[in-house]
């Protein structure tokens, strides 16, 4: 292993301002990564370990402060600077060509108002002015081709909605290789994609590093997934190192309390028994279809999206829904929400209590906007779906101020204790939902969907930014909710031994079509579709070697 690029030693990070200037959120945080290596930062949900990547190259969002220690970064000359004591306009000359940031939710990262070619433009323009526009080009369509993308030369004139989440963050790798950086950030880069690319992500950058010989500071909850791919491993909890060393030797004979956690937690295990029928089928969905919005000018009515979709759920049932990246599993749920953009076709019929049965797809919006309080949607994007200027408390009491279901004087009472149901500390219900982790936003969702007690919950990805501790905790609580209130679950998830936790069925969508239904157990034991094999092939390589 070559001589340290990065030395990081009594790193803190301080909140800034009158919100408790005294109180660090990240303390005395050392580590190295060698020329040419790979260490991981592991810990649960709001240890601090994002903060302390972004602290390196002071990209601290508002609100926080980078308050003492040391970067020292080696040069190529072999001497040595102190990012943490540089100047702003000296920083960003580092910014990009010295490290480089894969972050964790593409969506957000990239532009939604620029093509991917333009994007790629700008950050070569600004980190190689050597390059003249047909260069900028040319380069930019050689990096999408090395990170593996088909097609580049149409790509780049694409939007990011216009990809998939598997092709937005290889997009995103590719904006981090433009400068040519010689130590990359990846903070959780695959904790929301499916099995297969997840394992495709994973093996490219292991590709990546070999050939260009980048250094990786991996960013991770899942020890399992990185012990694989580093050589060394950094466990921080509550912002503060508690244990280093090998990664083989933390996952095997972990000594501190939150490392014997996250071993613990690090795959869920067990299936969930069959369910009981809790009364007859909640929802019932027969020979669903769904098209993209017309497209009037073309003269078309837009692309079939899902079609024949047909399943019933009962109350108190868990039913997952898998599949790799484009296959349908989000336009499901919005179509069952009827919420707007692609029109569904078919039957969708609930049986809601105090209401009785109701076809909801054939219902009028006024009629449905009353009764949506039965519906507990939790979507992907935790921050994308929390309103930024609210504090969490608020975002959790909105759905019982508007359906009437407690005073204004008990709604803060009421949002606190459900967000300590779902695991979080009182005193993170006045933070606004960019002063929390991904992890902690999350969970803001899932007590929100909580909030008004409905009788279906439908949850896209709910535990896919959560670390495996916060996953267990999430998962039981689900478990015991449905137990205690009857609700029915339909749960999309990518992470099959979340599924095989938590789901009493599985239903398997490939192209926009179901191709397998049935007990969870005896779905990934007997995949028998294609789609289905591989992403019990997929899964189970995740934590070997690659």
């Amino acid at each position: 292993m070559g001589a340290p690029l990065l030395e990081v030693s009594g790193l803190e990070v301080r909140l800034a301002g009158d919100r408790g200037e005294g109180r660090p959120v990240v303390a005395d945080v050392g580590f190295a990564v060698p020329e040419g290596g790979a260490v991981a930062l592991v810990g649960r949900s709001g240890s601090g370990k994002s903060l302390t990547g972004l602290a390196l190259a002071r990209l601290l969002p508002e609100g926080l402060r980078l308050a003492a220690g040391r970067v020292l970064w080696r040069e190529q000359d072999g001497g040595r600077t102190d990012l943490a004591a540089l100047p702003e306009r000296a920083l960003r000359r580092h910014r990009g060509r010295s490290l480089a940031y894969v972050f964790q939710d593409p969506a957000t990262a990239l532009d939604p108002v620029w093509r991917i070619g333009s994007q790629l433009r700008e950050v070569l323009a600004l980190h190689r002015p050597e390059l003249d526009r047909a260069a900028r080009r040319a380069e930019a369509v050689r990096l999408l081709g090395l990170v593996e993308l088909p097609d580049p030369e149409t790509l780049i004139g694409r939007y990011p909605h216009q990809l998939s989440g598997g092709q937005r963050q290889r997009v995103m790798l590719a904006l981090a290789l433009a400068g040519r950086p010689r130590l990359l950030v990846a903070d959780e880069p695959t904790s929301a994609l499916d099995p297969p690319l997840r394992r495709q992500v994973l093996d490219l950058l292991d590709r990546l590093r070999a050939e260009l010989g980048l250094a990786v500071l991996w960013i991770s909850h899942d020890l399992a997934e990185v012990a694989h791919r580093c050589d060394h491993m950094v466990v921080l909890d509550r912002g503060r190192v508690v244990e280093a060393g090998p990664p083989q030797r933390l996952l095997t004979a972990p000594e501190h309390a939150a490392t014997r956690e996250l071993a613990a937690a690090a795959r869920p295990s067990g299936a969930r028994p069959s369910a009981t029928d809790g009364g007859g089928a909640l929802l019932r969905v027969s020979q669903l279809r769904v098209r993209a919005p017309s497209r009037a000018w073309r003269g078309d009515a837009g692309p079939v999206l899902l079609d024949g979709i047909t399943f019933d759920l009962a109350r108190g049932e868990t039913l997952a829904v898998v599949g790799e990246s484009g296959s349908g599993k989000t336009t499901l749920l919005r179509a069952l929400l009827a919420l707007p953009g692609p029109h569904p076709e078919g039957a969708v019929f609930l049986d809601l209590p105090e209401v009785g049965r109701v076809d909801w797809l054939g219902l009028p919006e006024r009629r449905r906007r009353p009764l949506r309080r039965h519906l507990g949607p939790v979507f992907q994007d935790p921050h994308g779906s929390l309103d930024p200027r609210l504090a969490l408390w608020r975002s959790v009491a909105e759905p019982l101020e508007v359906h009437r279901l407690a005073s204004r004087s008990a709604l803060r009472e009421r949002a606190v204790e459900l967000l300590v149901r779902v695991g979080l500390e009182p005193e993170l219900a006045d933070r606004l939902p960019g002063e929390v982790s991904g992890g902690q936003a999350q969970r803001v969702a899932i007590a929100r969907a909580l909030a008004p007690r409905p009788a279906l919950m439908l949850c896209d990805e709910a535990v896919s930014a959560l670390d495996v501790v916060a996953q267990r905790h999430v998962l039981e609580l689900l478990r015991r909710l449905q137990d205690e209130d009857g609700f029915g679950l339909l749960f999309v998830a990518h992470d099959l031994g979340v599924v095989r936790a938590l789901a009493h069925r599985t239903l398997v969508l490939d192209r926009g079509r179901m191709v397998r239904l049935g007990p969870t157990e005896e779905v990934f034991a007997d995949p028998r579709a294609e789609a289905a094999r591989r992403l019990v092939a997929a899964d189970a390589g995740l934590d070997s070697a690659p």
